[in-house]
């Protein structure tokens, strides 16, 4: 989370006066509906027919979306070996099985080695966009269609950023966000699932609220309704998202400003070479990404004076070698419910190790994160900037 203020106390001060901190209120006078009304607001934004406002953050989201796909026991889901491990996670949620995929020098997944990773099995595909910079949605989608398998894009650290001028989170069959206190937007925690499927969108709506049997909407599903869980979002929540979607885009443009300064005064700098991406215009502007030789290189320019600078292979939990639960099938509280021994999933392909991605260990070892903060003055971004200059003398020394 950049920026939150007054304009989110006055919001939160009216919901809880009104008395009602419960999302459903059809018919409920007083009610101020302002989940109701957020949906609304960020299905519009994305652009899409549908969105779902979950508290439980992105893995909720990303839960939701593949319940809405129907993916579950027999099928594989492709997900990247760089990113949170609820991509994964939301996978073996669902009772499937993931299958773990390089990402390349964009920090995103590998289209390639995704096509070397489809089986009989495959049912759908996880781009992650992470630290704000898009998956190569064009690749992606263009092997989802030649094997009929379903996209689901994991937007939860790229609250809208968008590609070739769509929005993400628009292009797959639907798209998960988080809005939890490390995301661009926050209330605190939550995030929002959207699609322009119908079916989806309902059974999604259905699983995130043990209670849809008794809600007035019950009688609009053209599903049957069926036991879900409790992942509703609450008023509270829904006031301080409202307010934070009318900051987005101007957070958007300031990152994306210094980002842009970033790449343009460094790019000829010998010896640094800014990471490729597949849509620097779309590119939400949260970090400058930046790739060395050597890891050696890396960490001595990363550690530099003034640089800030930080290595995606030491973030750890968004490497999947260190996703220790995973990596050791240890999955749910009662071993009959751990996808790993469900007997449908006893031929998919679990033979996880921690050297199974080498090229993922390799580009993270060998980037640098430069974070971004939105409300840097034109001084600090060219402090900032002299001194990974400075840090490219010491690092290509090295």
């Amino acid at each position: 989370m950049y920026r939150i203020g007054e304009e989110e106390v006055e919001e939160l001060r009216k919901v809880i006066l009104s008395g009602h901190l419960f999302r459903v209120g059809d018919g409920v006078v007083g009610h101020l509906h302002e989940v109701d009304q957020f949906e609304r607001e960020w299905a519009q934004l994305i652009g899409t027919q549908y969105a779902l406002c979950i508290n439980g953050g992105g893995t909720a989201a990303l839960i939701c979306g593949l319940v809405g796909m129907g993916i579950g026991p027999g099928d594989e889901v492709i997900v990247p070996g760089y990113t949170w491990m609820a991509s994964a996670t939301c996978v073996l949620a669902v009772g499937a099985i993931p299958v773990i995929a390089e990402v390349d020098e964009t920090l995103s997944l590998d289209p390639e080695d995704v096509r070397r990773k489809i089986s009989p099995s495959t049912r759908a595909i996880i781009p992650v966009h992470m630290v704000g910079r898009p998956a190569d949605l064009d690749a992606i989608l263009q092997i989802a269609r030649e094997h009929d398998l379903l996209v689901l894009e994991d937007c939860a650290q790229a609250d809208g950023g968008s590609y070739r001028g769509k929005r993400l989170g628009s292009w797959g069959h639907a798209g998960a966000f988080s809005f939890n206190h490390f995301k661009i937007i926050s209330c605190g925690e939550g995030g929002a699932l959207n699609t322009n499927d119908r079916t989806l969108y309902e059974r999604a709506l259905v699983y995130h609220d043990g209670g849809a049997a008794f809600r007035p909407y019950a009688k609009e599903l053209t599903i049957p309704v069926f036991l879900g869980f409790q992942m509703r979002a609450t008023e509270v929540m829904g006031a301080i998202l409202r307010v934070q979607l009318r900051r987005l885009d101007g957070i958007l443009s300031d990152l994306r400003r210094i980002r842009q300064r970033f790449e343009q005064e460094l790019s000829e700098v010998p010896g640094l070479r800014v990471a490729p991406n597949n849509d620097p215009e779309g590119d939400c502007g949260v970090v400058v990404a930046l790739q060395f030789d050597s890891e050696a290189q890396a960490r001595t320019f990363a550690q530099a004076p003034g640089v800030g600078g930080w290595l995606p292979i030491d973030s750890g939990k968004h490497v999947y070698s260190n996703w220790e639960p995973i990596l050791q099938k240890r999955v749910m509280h009662h071993p009959d419910m751990n996808p790993f021994n469900h007997p449908r999933n006893q031929h998919l392909r679990t033979d996880y190790s921690p050297d199974m991605c080498p090229r993922t260990l390799d580009v993270l070892a060998r980037t640098v994160f430069v974070s971004i903060n939105p409300d840097w003055t034109d001084e600090q971004v060219s402090e900032h900037i002299a001194a990974c200059r400075q840090a490219v003398k010491e690092a290509v020394a090295v």
